[in-house]
């Protein structure tokens, strides 16, 4: 069911101080920016061969990822793959007794159902699971 990794979630703090790094020093081109109520986020994408990488700026202290930049500054935050099946991917994952933060897929940034694994049973990574929503 897992395809490829799709993206690397970035915690950062600002996308507005941070983009001019990637584009800059790096040469990327940020394609496509997004609010995501839901996990109280704004996103940013760059694409680097068939990999994205989503910067994610908190948009409320009470954000998972203000939380995780609190705790640990900006950084690598998640792993996310891309699914043909994200429901039997959670079944499969609840199967092997692992311990799913999202028992239900939602819509995430990109056109995307998303559903993420606790990391305390995923080896320390925050592991996202994700697939187009017309799929």
């Amino acid at each position: 069911m897992i395809t490829r990794i799709d993206h690397l979630g970035i915690a950062v703090r600002s996308l507005d101080e941070t983009i001019p790094y990637y584009e800059k020093a790096l040469g990327l081109k940020c394609e496509h920016r997004e609010e995501v109520p839901s996990q109280k986020v704004r996103t940013a994408f760059f694409t680097v061969g068939e990999v994205h990488l989503e910067l994610l700026e908190p948009t409320s202290p009470e954000s998972p990822v203000a939380k995780f930049i609190e705790k640990n500054g900006e950084g690598v935050h998640h792993v996310a793959f891309a699914s043909t099946d994200i429901v039997g991917q959670l079944a499969q994952a609840a199967g092997a007794g692992t311990r799913l933060i999202n028992d239900k897929p939602f819509e995430g940034a990109a056109g995307k159902l998303v559903a993420f694994l606790h990391p305390k049973s995923t080896h320390g990574v925050l592991t996202e699971i994700c697939m187009p929503k017309n799929s």
